[in-house]
């Protein structure tokens, strides 16, 4: 087998992903795309929604964003086949791992039975945020209103409907609380200051 020339590669990959930030940045004028950005699936953003995605960041699959509010997305975040609807506001924090679940900050319609035919009103609609290093599962959801601490996991077809706290892992529906990696954390720490 013929050496390959890596650093031709890899500027080629690089030359790439700009290509592709590049277009989606053009084809959608409401997006902001930072440098080193790799699309490696596909992007689509409709209505009037505004995205902001930070450096380091990576698509796969299919990532589907859509709405009139706003989306923040952190530095070095792997959105994976993710469909985001966003109303208000949706933040993700950086270096986080976001499978394909759907994120929601809005019911899009009224509860109320004898609203549910008028536009939707202001309850049907609250901002999501997703705090650093969070780690969300295949087929969760992620309702309105929602605040996840850092260091969280949401597992694989959770229903995320109240907020969580920082460094928990929750399976669910409803959701529940299964591990706690502070109460981890200190263990093994008393277990390694009680052998030296």
């Amino acid at each position: 087998m013929k050496n390959l020339n890596l650093p031709f590669l890899k500027t080629l990959s690089q030359n790439y992903f700009e290509l592709k930030r590049l277009f989606y940045q053009w084809r959608y004028p409401n997006v902001k795309i930072a440098k080193g950005v790799a699309i490696k699936g596909s992007l689509q953003v409709l209505g009037n929604v505004k995205v902001t995605i930070g450096s380091g960041c990576r698509l796969g699959k299919k990532v589907l964003i859509y709405g009139s509010g706003n989306v923040v997305i952190g530095k070095q975040v792997l959105l994976n086949g993710t469909y985001i609807g966003c109303e208000t506001s949706i933040s993700i924090g950086d270096e986080c791992l976001i499978s394909d679940c759907f994120l929601a900050d809005s019911d899009y319609h009224n509860l109320e039975p004898e609203m549910r035919h008028y536009p939707a009103g202001p309850k049907a609609s609250a901002p999501i945020t997703i705090e650093r290093n969070v780690w969300i599962g295949a087929r969760a959801t992620v309702m309105k209103g929602v605040h996840i601490g850092k260091d969280s996991v949401v597992g694989l077809g959770s229903v995320v409907r109240k907020s969580v706290p920082p460094s928990v892992v929750i399976i669910g529906n409803p959701q529940q609380i299964v591990k706690h990696f502070r109460k981890e954390r200190e263990l093994v720490a008393s277990v390694m200051s009680g052998v030296n």
